[in-house]
């Protein structure tokens, strides 16, 4: 392995179910990255855990990842993107962002990115086939649409559902609880629907997307199908995700970022 001074170095914000894979995968050794540092909301929980490391990354406050690495992982709360992003592409680094709706409520990060030379990488996560939406957005895409099905328990609480005072625990069939654009659906769903704005940037945008979300008491996976209308296709794709730890997420998002970070520095890169 290339010693460590030529490496890249990358740290994580943000400890959750996917933080945690994303940092034990780089623990395991991912060619030319080196973990240097992690970030947590509550760094006492994950001391004993991080300090056990082969690579021993330092646990620093957030506002500190930006200068001790070249690219930021972020698996944080949506509302802490900003504060992960920023400093990142300011400094002309590379920031990993998994929270993807806060990207439409923080649309200058992309702008500040621009002007440092900075970069913003957005996985494919839950979803699948982003590559083929970007190459179809090279033409012309006629119409983008979403559905996802998930558990009840994976959208309890959700913003949408509070504000409307949708009620969807004991309920015993599918029901239709939002049709509309995806950065509606952001909005109302942020801690699901980063699918729905990830198809909306890979193609024809937040507004134009259409997303149907359904609470599902019949599937136990977090289903999303897509349907893409172009020039120079017409497909539709579907992924039944396993949740992870925490339900509202798949399991596959954090093995989407493992994959997105061998591909930074591999000898061979397949996909778009």
């Amino acid at each position: 392995m290339a010693d460590s001074k030529t490496r890249t170095r990358v740290a994580v914000a943000g400890l959750g179910a996917i933080g945690t894979d994303v940092v034990k995968a780089l623990d395991q050794g991912i060619e030319g990255l080196a973990l240097v540092a992690v970030s947590a909301n509550s760094p006492d929980k994950h001391r004993g855990w991080v300090a056990e490391l082969k690579s021993a990354p330092k646990l620093v406050p957030i506002e500190q990842l930006a200068e001790i690495a070249d690219i930021v992982v972020e698996c944080a709360p949506s509302k802490l993107v900003r504060s992960i992003v920023a400093p990142v592409v300011e400094r002309g680094k590379t920031a990993v962002v998994l929270s993807v709706g806060a990207l439409l409520q923080n649309e200058d990060l992309v702008d500040l990115a621009k002007t440092h030379g900075g970069q913003i990488i957005v996985p494919t996560g839950a979803l699948i086939g982003l590559d083929a939406v970007t190459a179809a957005a090279i033409g012309t895409i006629h119409s983008a649409r979403l559905v996802t099905r998930k558990p009840v328990a994976g959208l309890v609480g959700a913003p949408h559902l509070v504000e409307n005072n949708i009620r969807i625990e004991g309920i015993t069939e599918p029901l239709r609880i939002f049709e509309g654009s995806a950065r509606d659906a952001a909005k109302g769903f942020p801690a699901n629907l980063n699918v729905a704005v990830a198809l909306s940037l890979a193609g024809i945008g937040p507004d134009r997307t259409r997303v149907e979300i359904w609470a599902d008491p019949t599937v136990t996976r977090n289903t999303h199908r897509i349907e893409v209308d172009s020039d120079s296709a017409r497909f539709s794709m579907m992924i039944e995700n396993i949740p992870s730890e925490n339900p509202k997420t798949g399991r596959i998002t954090a093995l989407s970022v493992i994959a997105c970070l061998r591909k930074l520095r591999a000898s061979l890169r397949i996909g778009t």
